[in-house]
C-alpha cells in the first residue's frame, strides 16, 4: 500500500493512502463524505480504459488514511491535495471532486493557482455557500447542521445509515439502480470514517466558497442529479454558472446525490467528453 506524508501529529506521521494507475494525462479524483477513494470504481475503470492516468486518495480521517485529531477544514484539505500533486510531480491535471471533494478542488485553485491544473470537474457540488446568512438567504439554517452533528455524536452508525439512504435515494432507486449489496458495501466503508472527522466535516461544509469559485480560471464541468437530497441543486449546483467564467452545467434527470454510482454511464460520458 502507498502513502504520502502530509504532516505530523504529536508522535505520529499524518499519511494519506493513495492509488496511482495507468498512463497518459493525469486525473485526480477526490471522494465525498463519508466514503473513500474506493467510491470512484466506476469512473476509474472508464478513465483507465480511455487511456488516462488515475490517482485516487483517501482524505485524512477517511478510508485508510490517518485518523487525525484535527485538520478537518478546507485550508488543510487543500494543502493535503497540494502535497499529493507535488509529491507525485503531477502537471496538466484534471481535478475531479465529488460532493465534499469539490471543496478541495475550488479551495486548491484559489490558494495555489492553476499552474498544475488543466480542467476541473465538480460532481454533486458543495459550493458556493451552504449556510444561510444575511448575504446568503438561499442557504440552509445553521440549526440544520447542528442537528446532523448531534445525530452523529449520539449514534454514528445510525446517522450514517440515514445519510446513505438519502445519498442513494434508496426508497426510489433501491433494488433497481442501487442493490442492497452496493448499499452495504458503502455502509461498511463509511463506518471507517473517524468519529472526529465525521463531526468536524459538517463544520467544513459550511465554509464560504464564493470567492474560491469566482477565482477559477480553468474550464469547469458541473454535474448534479436533479433529485439530489444531500446537496439540493437550487442551493448548490444551479448557482455555480453565475460565478464561473467557463462552465458546462449538466443536470441528470432523476439522479440522486450518488450519481457516480447510479448514473455512472452518463456521468462517465460527460466526464470523458469534458476531458477531450
Amino acid at each position: 500500500m502507498a502513502y504520502i506524508k502530509v504532516g505530523e501529529e504529536n508522535s505520529t506521521d499524518v499519511e494519506l493512502y493513495y492509488e496511482d494507475h495507468g498512463t497518459g494525462r493525469p486525473v485526480v479524483l477526490l471522494h465525498g463524505f463519508p466514503l473513500s477513494g474506493r467510491s470512484w470504481e466506476k469512473q476509474e475503470a472508464a478513465l483507465l480504459d480511455a487511456g488516462y492516468r488515475v490517482i485516487t486518495y483517501d482524505r485524512r480521517g477517511f478510508g485508510r488514511s490517518s485518523k487525525t485529531g484535527g485538520g478537518y477544514d478546507y485550508d488543510t484539505f487543500a494543502a493535503d491535495l497540494n502535497t499529493v500533486l507535488e509529491t507525485l510531480r503531477l502537471d496538466d491535471v484534471t481535478l475531479v471532486g465529488f460532493s465534499m471533494g469539490t471543496g478541495e478542488v475550488v479551495r486548491y485553485l484559489n490558494a495555489y493557482g492553476s499552474t498544475r491544473v488543466r480542467r476541473a470537474a465538480l460532481l454533486g457540488p458543495l459550493g458556493p455557500f451552504l449556510r444561510k446568512t444575511e448575504d446568503n438567504p438561499a442557504g440552509v439554517p445553521q440549526e440544520f447542521f447542528e442537528g446532523i452533528k448531534s445525530a452523529i455524536r449520539a449514534d454514528r452508525p445510525a446517522a450514517i445509515k440515514s445519510f446513505l439512504d438519502n445519498f442513494f435515494n434508496m426508497d426510489v432507486l433501491g433494488g433497481t439502480l442501487v442493490s442492497d449489496s452496493a448499499w452495504q458495501d458503502a455502509f461498511k466503508v463509511a463506518l471507517d470514517v473517524s468519529p472526529i472527522a465525521a463531526v468536524r466535516s459538517v463544520d467544513a461544509w459550511l465554509e464560504d466558497f464564493r470567492a474560491d469559485i469566482a477565482s477559477i480560471d480553468v474550464p469547469v464541468l458541473v454535474v448534479q442529479g436533479d433529485a439530489d437530497r444531500i446537496l439540493p441543486p437550487p442551493v448548490t449546483g444551479d448557482r455555480l454558472p453565475a460565478l464561473l467564467r467557463d462552465v458546462k452545467h449538466v443536470s441528470i434527470a432523476g439522479g440522486p446525490h450518488a450519481i457516480g454510482w447510479t448514473h455512472a454511464e452518463q456521468v462517465n460520458q460527460e466526464l470523458l467528453n469534458f476531458l477531450g
